[in-house]
């Protein structure tokens, strides 16, 4: 499908902080982490800006030019990360009292592989009206095709079964087995993909 596809900049926060509180607002991890839907409503899109915010400085946001879709990447070295509070940083400055909002960065982050350099999809976000329209295929495919060539790897958590089955039909593979987020909390799926030829 013929989609535009540029880099997002500062300038552009606004619009695809609007397009990731929309995508996610009714996500199983999203719902788990903020149960209830005034609460909801407003914290989400603060927890959605601080992982843009991340993203924006330190990694590579890709969009949609019409803004219907955005994936945010962050390039992994390998090697044990340096120690990091960012989940309860995240925590302190979003919502205090929430404690599984450390809890799902603090569990993502014992999971996360770094025996190789990869690209770590973050999250993306496809509006919901467009969802079904392969929009995020053809986000994720320029990043894709680089990591073959360059012969990197590619890592991400599913936050559902049906993104799971997006990430599989792209050659991700399941790395070990999916993480259960506690007091009757929803999957996530731990995702790897080596370069393909």
């Amino acid at each position: 499908m013929g989609v535009q596809i540029r880099q997002a900049t500062a300038a552009d926060r606004d619009v695809v902080l609007r397009l990731m509180d929309e995508a996610f607002h009714g996500d199983p991890v999203s719902s788990w982490i903020l149960p209830g839907a005034e609460h909801r409503r407003r914290v989400h899109p603060l927890l959605m800006g601080s992982f843009l915010d991340v993203v924006l400085e330190h990694g590579r946001v890709d969009m949609a030019e019409d803004g219907s879709a955005a994936a945010l990447w962050m390039d992994t070295p390998a090697g044990e990360p340096e120690p990091s509070d960012g989940p309860a940083q995240v925590r302190a400055a979003i919502d205090p009292d929430n404690e599984r909002i450390e809890l799902v960065g603090t569990l993502t982050s014992a999971v996360h592989p770094h025996h190789r350099a990869h690209a770590y999809l973050w999250m993306i976000a496809v509006a919901p009206d467009r969802q079904g329209e392969g929009l995020g295929t053809a986000l994720m495919a320029p990043v894709l095709e680089r990591c073959d060539r360059e012969d990197t790897a590619a890592y991400l958590e599913a936050s559902s079964g049906r993104s799971r089955e997006l990430y599989l039909r792209l050659g991700f593979t399941d790395l070990g087995k999916p993480l259960q987020l506690p007091d009757g909390g929803p999957l996530m799926y731990p995702m790897w993909r080596d370069p393909q030829s």
